[in-house]
């Protein structure tokens, strides 16, 4: 009797479950519109009834209003709660000088790694991103060493990553190893002095290549500080501050890796008018005959001159005193010289006297605006 009733309870809480999975919209795996017609039959005969059904989001539903949905997967159209996270990060494309400076940085970077390394080096930009410091701290996959720098003359540090196939595969090729064969890679350990050497040549070339790019902008020295395996040893700003990253691929026939420069907007900041051209040197172009048309026009216009004999300082009361008929003493006599000016401006200093009935002055120097004086 005791396992009669336990089945039947079993297959009267099997039977409860069943009821309500076929109740869920979500459940049956009918279309959505389909779903929506069903919720609305439920809603309708819930208003009858005095009692509301809620509508259930599917998967499919929460993905895309949180923006992690196979559209917003691709990185390319983000939306929901993805897209407002986002819209806080500056643009790199704000700056478009940097895509010249990186481009400058990969030409002269294959040069340089084919003459450090003897070995024919092929260098590329996958991307150029903007990306907060903390979540690209939290990105780097270990183990790798993060090179950081200083720009002297802005005053502020970046940030370069070598990956561990980029290390393993210099070290390979600047001790001898053949071609042909993957570079050994011995995961599980620290890196060895010889190993940090070598990366270290590699950062000072990558370096003076990127001082390099940045010259025909703004001339800049990128110094090295200190190399780090940990990248909590390499902060250099904020979690929250926003930097540019550019990712760029090394390959030397069939070995290589990756090499990222990181670089906080707040470093870029002295030379933000610079990157915000639109092309180098960017500039309106001079019109020559509108110039000739303006200094020939100066010629002739009008300017008035003043000749001032003498300046009086008086009271005020003894300004409102004057009366037609009162006199003004001046500390001149004839021989004394008048000054001439252009508003506030001294131009020149002569003697007055007349001519043809006109009182007249002859100039005799002309005032230097430094030692001149506003009479």
């Amino acid at each position: 009797m005791a396992e009669e009733q336990t089945q039947t309870e079993e297959e009267k809480l099997a039977a409860e479950w069943a009821a309500m999975a076929d109740s869920t919209p979500a459940a049956e795996g009918a279309p959505a519109e389909g779903a929506a017609a069903e919720g609305g039959e439920a809603g309708a005969e819930g208003e009858e009834g005095g009692v509301g059904t809620a509508r259930v989001l599917n998967q499919n539903e929460i993905d895309s209003l949180l923006g992690f949905g196979d559209d917003a997967g691709g990185g390319k159209d983000n939306s929901g709660i993805r897209a407002i996270i986002d819209s806080a990060l500056v643009s790199y494309e704000r700056l478009p000088m940097l895509e010249v400076v990186f481009d400058r940085l990969v030409r002269m970077m294959s040069t340089s790694l084919r003459n450090f390394t003897s070995d024919n080096v092929e260098v590329s930009i996958d991307n150029i991103t903007s990306i907060r410091f903390g979540d690209y701290l939290n990105s780097i996959p270990l183990p790798a060493m993060l090179s950081v720098f200083k720009a002297e003359e802005w005053d502020n540090y970046g940030l370069l990553t070598v990956d561990s196939a980029l290390i393993y595969s210099i070290v390979d090729v600047l001790l001898g190893g053949r071609r042909g064969t993957a570079a050994m890679r011995i995961e599980g350990r620290p890196y060895t002095t010889i190993e940090r050497n070598l990366v270290e040549r590699l950062v000072s070339v990558v370096l003076s290549d990127l001082s390099g790019a940045f010259d025909p902008l703004s001339p800049v020295t990128f110094r090295f500080e200190r190399l780090e395996t940990n990248p909590r040893f390499a902060t250099i700003g904020r979690p929250a501050n926003a930097a540019v990253l550019a990712r760029l691929r090394v390959d030397m026939e069939d070995r290589g890796g990756r090499l990222e420069v990181l670089l906080p907007y707040a470093t870029l900041e002295p030379v933000r008018e610079i990157l915000l051209q639109g092309f180098l040197g960017e500039k309106f172009g001079r019109d020559s005959i509108w110039e000739a048309h303006l200094a020939g026009e100066l010629w002739y216009t009008s300017v008035p001159i003043e000749a001032v004999l003498d300046t009086v300082e008086m009271p005020l009361r003894d300004v409102l005193d004057l009366k037609v008929g009162s006199r003004v003493l001046l500390n001149v006599n004839s021989s004394s010289d008048v000054h001439l000016v252009c508003g506030d401006f001294p131009m020149f200093t002569g003697k007055m006297g007349r001519k043809g009935g006109h009182i007249a002055i002859r100039i005799s120097e002309k005032m230097e605006k430094d030692r001149g004086h506003t009479p």
